[in-house]
């Protein structure tokens, strides 16, 4: 029951985590296309050029790189659960 709680809290806390670092990732993502379209000559509206790099990065290696948060720690503590068990 305890390992249940244990996880439980992991779970939430690396949730909050992985949601700070999600917003952040994104926030920077379209910081960074909003200065693209500023220094650039381009044809399109600003938001256009934003919402569709937005999308790429939706399916980009970085964010599925964030999803790390999870299974780093989750990996850890199970690998230290059976070396302190079974080693």
């Amino acid at each position: 029951m305890v390992l249940v709680r244990l996880l439980f809290i992991a779970f939430v806390v690396l949730s909050v985590i992985y949601l700070s670092l999600s917003l952040y990732s994104r926030s920077r993502a379209r910081d960074r296309l909003e200065a693209e379209w500023d220094a650039g000559d381009f044809d399109i509206p600003r938001e256009s050029y934003v919402r569709a790099g937005l999308v790429e990065y939706d399916g980009s290696l970085r964010r599925k790189l964030i999803l790390g948060v999870y299974v780093v720690p989750m990996s850890l503590v199970c690998l230290i659960i059976y070396l302190v068990n079974f080693a």
